[in-house]
């Protein structure tokens, strides 16, 4: 299969009737099947189309009449795409019209797709510059506009449309600037290493040595607010990919990383090998794990909204209609956590969504339900003032940074039990 048709699957998987994230897709037997560099440019495809889908669609309202079947829509799509990007037009015209003509129920559509191709490829140049950022579907972006207001959620989908960096965590803090420099990066206020076009990750320098590991820059500060972990045991909860894992391990704790999915953790467990760390896997449901903890993270399944940036597959293949779900599991989570840390203890509650209600109001209702508890207030290096909240959390958004390529949008918040 070519890069392109493969990338004709995944735009029709995750826009079909059934919609399925890039995410549930990538262990695919016909997408693994691939060479990799195919496959990697087939979800590059399918994945910068789908960051500029609004932009695809407006270019080609003014050449198609009538919608196409989706199969076909997707094709002017990803063709058009390729022509905004400069493809060279008449080798993407030609392999776009012939994987038409491959089409068994639409192939006679083949001559509509060669004609609005070229008067695409025409245009293209002059007329995508002048479009808008693609604007967010509207059940995201009207919670979001009442949330942040909508100067704000321009920036957010300015963001978007940008895409995303790549960042790493050094396995030592100490080393952070010098592996900055040998790999050609940027390091962040917050310690992060910075990469604008890293190429095949697992060939930098590093990586075979675990040095370092991809985690957002966002996502890295979680861990950082317990502070000194050395020697104290740690339950990181929902615990896969794994990076807060790993950062745990590496400042000193006795880690417990549990998911409910053991095949999650496989990858974690490749993790922990190659950067020479350790720490107790265990697969099981959060809710029915019991211990006792001097510190705990709770990485909540949520909408992962602050992850746009990097999956705008999310908005095109989800709704919003799991989001009253995932929050009654995210306070039910947070009041299980509490009955597993030890006077004292210190627990990290966190999300990677942009709406409220998966952050800060959970922090908001757990004080009413247990005044006992004390919001620790951030003192992170590189933390804005402005990014701490009115209850005492960190709230970051992909707006931050413009200048340094954003970050995904995280909400945190440390709350300590008393002894």
């Amino acid at each position: 299969m070519s890069a392109r048709a493969a990338a004709l699957r995944l735009l029709n998987a995750v826009l079909g009737e059934t919609p399925r994230l890039l995410s549930e897709l990538r262990d695919s037997t016909w997408l693994l099947a691939m060479p990799a560099p195919e496959r990697a440019r087939a979800q590059r495809l399918a994945t910068d189309c789908l960051r500029q889908i609004e932009r695809c669609d407006r270019l080609l309202a003014k050449h198609v009449k009538k919608t196409p079947p989706l199969p076909v829509q997707n094709v002017l799509r990803l063709a058009t795409w390729e022509l905004a990007e400069g493809g060279a037009a008449h080798g993407v015209v030609h392999d776009w019209v012939t994987e038409t003509s491959r089409m068994q129920a639409h192939g006679h559509l083949k001559g509509l797709v060669n004609a609005v191709l070229r008067k695409i490829a025409a245009e293209a140049p002059s007329e995508w510059p002048k479009l808008r950022a693609p604007r967010l579907p509207d059940w995201l972006r009207e919670p979001l506009v009442e949330a942040y207001g909508a100067p704000r959620i321009l920036a957010f989908e300015t963001a978007h449309a940008a895409g995303a960096p790549l960042d790493l965590t050094p396995r030592n803090a100490s080393q952070a600037a010098d592996w900055a420099e040998k790999l050609g990066g940027t390091l962040l206020p917050t310690g992060s290493i910075r990469l604008g076009s890293p190429g095949q990750v697992s060939t930098l320098p590093g990586y075979d040595d675990g040095a370092w590991w991809v985690q957002d820059a966002a996502a890295a500060l979680p861990a950082k607010l317990l502070g000194d972990v050395t020697g104290k045991s740690v339950l990181d909860l929902c615990a896969a990919p794994g990076g807060k894992t790993l950062q745990l391990a590496a400042a000193g704790a006795k880690v417990t990383a549990l998911d409910i999915s053991e095949t999650r953790l496989v990858r974690l467990k490749e993790n922990l090998a190659r950067t020479g760390l350790k720490a107790r896997l265990v697969a099981a449901d959060a809710l029915s794990h019991e211990g006792s903890y001097d510190a705990i993270l709770l990485d909540a399944p949520c909408s992962a909204t602050g992850t746009i940036r990097r999956h705008p597959d999310l908005p095109q293949a989800r709704d919003g209609a799991e989001i009253g779900e995932l929050i009654a599991l995210q306070e039910a989570m947070l009041e299980h956590a509490l009955t597993l840390l030890k006077p004292g203890g210190t627990l990290i509650f966190c999300t990677c969504s942009l709406i409220p209600d998966e952050g800060e109001c959970h922090i908001d209702e757990a004080l009413d339900r247990h005044p006992e508890l004390q919001v620790v207030r951030p003192t992170l290096e590189g933390v804005q003032p402005d990014w701490i909240t009115e209850e005492g959390g960190i709230r970051t958004t992909p707006d931050l940074w413009p200048d340094e390529g954003g970050m995904d949008g995280f909400y945190m918040a440390a709350l300590r039990k008393p002894h």
